[in-house]
């Protein structure tokens, strides 16, 4: 039973909501692991073909839950805890939001963020590996951490970067600043900015737009290809991945369904599961490091 996310499935799309809506949805230990066990349950669900993440209330996520004080980031106290919950990296305990980050960049299923209302620290920098950002008109940004002595967590360092460009990225990250839905369109950090009435709306019939036309084993792998060849060197290694990919599911029933239904002018009813069907060969996005265990 989750107490602070809440999980629903309609007809082959997972809603999952940040549900603290007194707190703006501020982010806490509990949440983490609630929300990685949502993307679990989502995974290891063939049916579910899209995931939307949005907040309970007037806000998505106000960043972490500072009723601790000025010792919300002070570890020190509870490392023997926070290891037991989310492990270790280089002998540290991971960080929360990362674990977060790290499991949702993992997914086999596209993740719809449908920003309504703040998304502060690690409320927006969780956002960063979902594959789609839609935001409410009143949304509202902020990469706070520099105003808070800290640093972007949630392995957005790597991300950030990656989605809005290294110039952008650095503005944002050291002014600390909370910026506008606007502000975040011209900078790519989301894709559209609707009337807030509208994003549940919108972000549900851009799932159903992928649920009910697309392979899900196409999907997931075109997913896995495009997130782990942003740090390839080389377009070669997206080439020989292709290539194989190709030849495998080429040969497979969701390619004979897709051009059969397409000369036969009907809709497709592709048959092939994640679970199932998924190219055992391709390399894991995220790769964990060497040494990690």
């Amino acid at each position: 039973m989750s107490s602070e996310i809440t999980y629903e499935v309609t007809e082959g799309v997972a809603t999952i909501t940040l549900n603290r809506p007194k707190r703006l949805n501020a982010f806490t230990a509990v949440m983490a692991g609630e929300l990685v066990e949502a993307f679990d349950r989502a995974d290891a669900d063939d049916d579910v073909r899209v995931v939307i993440v949005t907040g309970a209330g007037r806000g998505f996520c106000a960043g972490a839950d500072l009723s601790g004080g000025g010792d919300t980031f002070n570890h020190e106290d509870g490392v023997d805890e926070a290891r037991a919950r989310f492990g270790e990296v280089d002998g540290v305990p991971r960080d929360g939001g990362g674990t977060v980050s790290l499991r949702i960049a993992a997914s086999r299923k596209v993740v719809i963020g449908a920003i309504n209302g703040p998304a502060v620290g690690v409320g927006v920098t969780m956002t960063l590996p979902m594959d789609i950002r839609i935001a409410a008109g009143s949304a509202r940004f902020g990469f706070v951490f520099a105003r808070r002595g800290i640093i972007p967590e949630a392995a957005s360092t790597w991300f950030l970067p990656r989605v809005v460009g290294i110039s952008q990225a650095m503005e944002w990250v050291s002014t600390g600043r909370v910026f506008d839905a606007a502000e975040a369109l011209r900078g790519k950090l989301v894709s559209r900015v609707v009337p807030d009435a509208d994003l549940l709306p919108t972000a549900t019939a851009l799932a159903r737009e992928i649920a009910d036309n697309t392979s899900s084993v196409s999907v997931a792998v075109a997913r896995q290809l495009l997130w782990g060849m942003l740090g390839s060197p080389t377009p070669w290694e997206a080439h020989s991945l292709d290539s194989r990919t190709m030849f495998e599911l080429g040969a497979g029933k969701d390619a004979a369904e897709g051009v059969t239904s397409f000369l036969e002018k009907r809709p497709a009813d592709f048959p092939a599961k994640v679970s199932a069907d998924y190219p055992a060969f391709l390399p894991e996005f995220p790769a964990k490091p060497q040494k990690q265990a």
